[in-house]
């Protein structure tokens, strides 16, 4: 029951951390929570209080339970570049360079303690994105999303906690730029982001840090090279 009840908080917190479900929304009923992910009442209670411990949620009598707010703590704020106007290459390279720190280890996590329930939802950010090919915003969104669910993939809040605090702003790549790109640019992002995907579904830790460090350096050659991320 206790594999069953961590999934099923791990669920809620990534819905919450994504603002699927947002502060001041109320969770799912516990009969929705029951029939949607198949398990026993007992799993659920146990899940919302081990949310309620980590001070996500609060339970008022016979209206539910709510969110407080999302898992981050802190704001790391990426937001001052879109601000600013189109950020300098500079910037941009720094960037990149502090997400390969923190993305690469995070990757190697993700693989030893991913869940086929995270595994899924990789997936299902991926396949997001590599239909996004025609539509830019999206596929930043998309792009966003894989990034993310890696890092909570951990099981570890704080890579999830910076991550979802840079929000889609981490994903630097002016919209025209990469709409305009050579043939072949975006089959080739997406192939890099197949082989993250690849190596932590067969739980391969230094596989995943490889394919993380080749995916950011490429795309800080990308950008020294284009301009384009």
């Amino acid at each position: 029951m206790a594999n069953l009840t961590q999934k099923l908080v791990d669920s809620l917190t990534a819905r919450i951390q994504e603002g699927v479900i947002r502060p001041g929304e109320r969770l799912p009923t516990e009969s929705s929570l029951v029939e949607t992910y198949g398990v026993s009442r007992t799993v659920v209670r146990e899940a919302i209080s081990r949310l309620q411990a980590a001070g996500l949620i609060e339970t008022h009598h016979g209206r539910g339970s709510f969110v407080l707010a999302r898992p981050s703590t802190a704001r790391f704020d990426l937001g001052a570049l879109a601000r600013e106007g189109e950020p300098t290459v500079h910037d941009v390279v720094d960037l990149l360079d502090f997400r390969t720190a923190v993305e690469v280890e995070a990757a190697a996590l993700a693989a030893g303690r991913r869940t086929e329930a995270g595994l899924a939802d990789l997936r299902e950010a991926l396949d997001r994105f590599a239909a996004a090919a025609d539509h830019p915003s999206t596929a930043v969104n998309a792009d966003f999303l894989f990034h993310l669910r890696i890092a909570l993939a951990t099981g570890n809040r704080h890579f999830g906690d910076l991550i979802a605090s840079f929000g889609p702003s981490m994903i630097i790549v002016p919209r025209d730029r990469l709409a305009a790109a050579e043939p072949g640019h975006f089959g080739r992002i997406v192939a890099e982001h197949e082989n993250i995907y690849a190596a932590i579904a067969r739980r391969d830790a230094e596989g995943a840090r490889a394919a993380v460090r080749v995916h950011l350096a490429n795309s800080r050659a990308r950008l020294l090279a284009t301009g384009q991320r």
